[in-house]
């Protein structure tokens, strides 16, 4: 599997604090390796847009599609509690 993002991914992605992109980057790692890994407790978010969401941190979640064997990346936010 590869990665691809989008505009508004990399706009979140520049607006997040250092140390969430710093784990982040350590995530994507694990998403690309195995979709199930037990950290990033991915799950369909929405099914009517294939829409998928996976933990960065227990305040922090990003979002992204499938699509054949990319991972689109939508955005990265922090997840009201």
């Amino acid at each position: 599997m590869k990665f691809r993002t989008t505009n508004k991914f990399d706009d979140d992605y520049a607006k997040a604090p250092e140390t969430i992109q710093r784990v982040f980057d350590r995530k994507i790692i694990l998403l690309l390796q195995n979709l199930r890994h037990s950290s990033l407790h991915a799950k369909k978010y929405d099914e009517a847009r294939d829409l998928w969401q996976a933990r960065v941190t227990g305040g922090w979640r990003f979002y992204f599609t499938i699509e054949g064997d990319v991972y689109v990346l939508h955005s990265i936010k922090s997840h009201p509690k």
